[in-house]
């Protein structure tokens, strides 16, 4: 895994302020090196020449969106960059404002040769304080970039009052109450705050949601997003859970944005860690339990039209 170069996704509505935080990156003196991939929606485009002329290698993918008619570029480009090893430290891939990540995720697990060279770090989400309320409910792209994150910048606070900071943060956290949050003006934002965070294979849900391993916690509405957690008090059996979350993910992956776990399986020493993007499922073993440590498996969904109860039955079924 530590061989793998890091890519952060960052994504957000038009206008929300990206191409200010990428340009924030790019300029603060970090010593590390990226190589930046900035997809723009139309034939003619401009987000390229808008990124400071820093030593980093910009490449623009033009006439479509990345996550859709363009992610055979994402790949060939990627698998260019794999073949320079040495020469930067990550990636990072600016998504257009119209972009659903779901298959910019996606892209790093169905690809073999993407997928062993790199590893997803974090998704990260510019949203606009002033004008999110009013997005969520005429762009469902506004949604689903929440709802995918793992972390989300609220920019342009400076430009609400505090009651009206206070109405979007929630509405925000009713999509997404996993997500580390940052309030931020013109983006400033320290850049360890957004790289390196590993925060995609959820070793760090923890420090996030502290109270993450209470069941039943955190069962939010926002109008047809939700999100919901399930907890085990110990191991489950992977010879149930395994089939189980396949058939799952089968039956009703378009429906479910995103879903991520951290399993105690019955007689392993290190944690089994699992993510999936709609239909697509990738986990591994990662560190041993550590002593102290409730060896509890939990679970998290947030998608679209998803039966509570159906879910958790299913998944307590697999404890062992």
């Amino acid at each position: 895994m530590s061989e793998k170069i890091p890519v952060t996704v960052l994504t957000g509505y038009l206008g929300a302020g990206k191409t200010t935080l990428l340009n924030r990156i790019l300029t603060e003196d970090h010593g590390k090196k990226f190589a930046v991939i900035v997809n723009e929606f139309g034939e003619a485009g401009i987000d390229g020449d808008l990124v400071v002329g820093a030593d980093e290698e910009v490449f623009e993918m033009n006439n479509g969106c990345i996550c859709c008619t363009v992610r055979g570029d994402l790949i060939r480009i990627l698998d260019g960059l794999m073949k320079r090893k040495g020469k930067f430290d990550a990636i990072i891939v600016e998504t257009t404002g119209l972009a659903d990540p779901a298959p910019v995720a996606q892209t790093f697990f169905v690809d073999q040769d993407v997928g062993d060279a790199t590893k997803l770090d974090a998704v990260v989400t510019v949203t606009d304080a002033k004008w999110l309320k009013d997005r969520l409910k005429d762009a469902p792209e506004a949604k689903n970039q929440i709802a995918f994150a793992d972390v989300i910048i609220l920019n342009k606070t400076d430009l609400v009052t505090e009651a009206e900071l206070a109405d979007v943060e929630s509405a925000i956290r009713a999509i997404n109450p996993y997500a580390k949050l940052h309030k931020t003006t013109r983006c400033e934002l320290p850049i360890e705050n957004l790289l390196d965070r590993n925060a995609f294979d959820l070793d760090r849900i923890l420090d996030i949601e502290p109270d993450f391993l209470e069941a039943g916690h955190h069962h939010h509405h926002a109008d047809d997003v939700r999100s919901m957690s399930f907890t085990i008090p110990g191991d489950v059996d992977p010879d149930k859970f395994m089939p189980w979350i396949n058939d799952l993910s089968q039956a009703q992956g378009p429906n479910i944005l995103r879903s991520k776990g951290i399993l105690a399986f019955k007689g392993e020493p290190r944690r089994f860690v699992f993510q999936g993007v709609h239909m697509i499922l990738d986990g591994d073993l990662q560190r041993d339990w550590k002593e102290g440590e409730a060896r509890q498996s939990r679970l998290v969904f947030i998608g679209r039209d998803l039966d509570e109860k159906a879910l958790r039955e299913g998944f307590l079924a697999c404890a062992a």
